[in-house]
């Protein structure tokens, strides 16, 4: 996929998705990001590796923004607590050029987003398997008829 498509294909994911997919979609983003930057440290592209310990600090600015104290309470003060031990750590990991903090915030975060696709997976609403509109006639009985049968 080209850039350029990558690019519509992921604003038409962001531009449809309900709030609990955005954060998934910032977890995923924010991993992408310290992955890149650990390539980066190995790789020894310095420039390069600053951009991305910034992107996954951006993101994490973005997620602690989005918090909603009021209504999150003491989950939304704690998460706002590890968001900021994390961009501390990218700090570290920038400064020092070590790879070992970089590894603790994707750790992390891969267990953020366990965790909330868990959160996601329990917000779904059940399958309805049949509807007040369409009902079976029970099997000992004859099939209904509708207005638009023959």
């Amino acid at each position: 996929m080209s850039h350029r498509a990558h690019d519509a294909y992921l604003e038409g994911r962001i531009l449809s998705a309900d709030p609990l997919e955005l954060v998934r979609l910032l977890y995923q983003g924010c991993s992408d990001s310290v992955r890149e930057a650990r390539r980066c440290l190995a790789e020894g592209e310095v420039a390069a590796r600053s951009q991305w310990v910034s992107k996954a600090s951006d993101i994490l600015t973005e997620l602690i923004a989005s918090l909603d104290r009021q209504r999150g309470g003491d989950i939304a003060g704690r998460l706002a607590l590890l968001y900021d031990y994390m961009q501390r750590r990218l700090l570290d990991a920038h400064l020092h050029q070590a790879d070992e903090p970089l590894a603790e915030v994707l750790g992390l975060l891969m267990t953020l987003g366990e965790a909330w696709a868990g959160v996601q997976a329990q917000s779904r609403p059940a399958v309805v398997e049949r509807s007040e509109w369409f009902q079976m006639a029970p099997e000992t009985e004859a099939p209904a008829t509708h207005a638009w049968s023959y």
